[in-house]
């Protein structure tokens, strides 16, 4: 089997479960060290800390996030408390991690956000906070791929549509998308962890090196 990770050192953020042990699980089978975090860390010392261990750093994955959904903007219980948390660790945490790699990440290195459909299309009431906050992630990233591309480092966005992570369950409940909502999909299916994981293995390998700045939806084609 090819690796043509080999010699590369991986950050991935919230990598201890669902999506982000799928990416791991995936640059480690081509090649690459991989350093993973499993709860929120300071930016900094985390950083410092891989490059303490392996030496350098060539992949960074920011996909540790949180969704908290179900009521709309004007629901007299809405959890703002929640919701801001949310902002803080989907937008300020990835910020702080991007920022502290930037300096320190090899040149013809890679930068990777997770994202979600949402961030483009929002096909359900009660979710415009986590709808907002990947939004902003997709337009970080387009800014950041312009600061980092004298260096060759790619900066894109996976986004991903409905997986079977915890994530989902809470917030579409046990039974899973209502049938409602997978009629919208031309695929009518949620996504594999593996499919995801497999664009985001992609786009950190050696033939992705021209394509940055962009987003990639991983959605079963939906368009709602």
């Amino acid at each position: 089997m090819s690796k043509p990770l080999t010699g590369k050192v991986a950050l991935v953020t919230g990598g201890s479960r669902g999506l982000g042990a799928a990416i791991a699980t995936t640059l480690a089978a081509q090649g690459a060290d991989v350093a993973l975090t499993y709860v929120a860390s300071a930016a900094k010392p985390l950083v410092a800390a891989v490059l303490a261990h392996f030496g350098r750093l060539d992949i960074l994955v920011n996909n540790a996030a949180i969704a908290v959904q179900g009521r709309t903007v004007d629901d007299p219980q809405l959890d703002t408390a929640g919701l801001d948390r949310q902002w803080q660790v989907n937008v300020l945490g990835a910020v702080a991690t991007t920022r502290a790699a930037a300096p320190v990440l090899s040149d013809g290195g890679r930068i990777l956000f997770i994202g979600s459909l949402m961030g483009s299309r929002v096909p359900f009431a009660a979710a415009a906070d986590y709808a907002g906050s990947k939004a902003a992630i997709a337009g970080y990233a387009r800014g950041v791929a312009r600061d980092l591309g004298p260096r060759n480092i790619t900066v894109n966005v996976v986004q991903p549509g409905i997986m079977p992570t915890d994530m989902a369950v809470d917030a579409l409940g046990e039974d899973g998308p209502p049938a409602a909502l997978m009629d919208q999909h031309p695929i009518r299916r949620i996504a594999t962890l593996e499919e995801v994981a497999a664009l985001v293995g992609f786009l950190a390998g050696p033939q992705a090196g021209y394509m940055t700045g962009s987003s990639f939806d991983v959605a079963g084609g939906l368009q709602t």
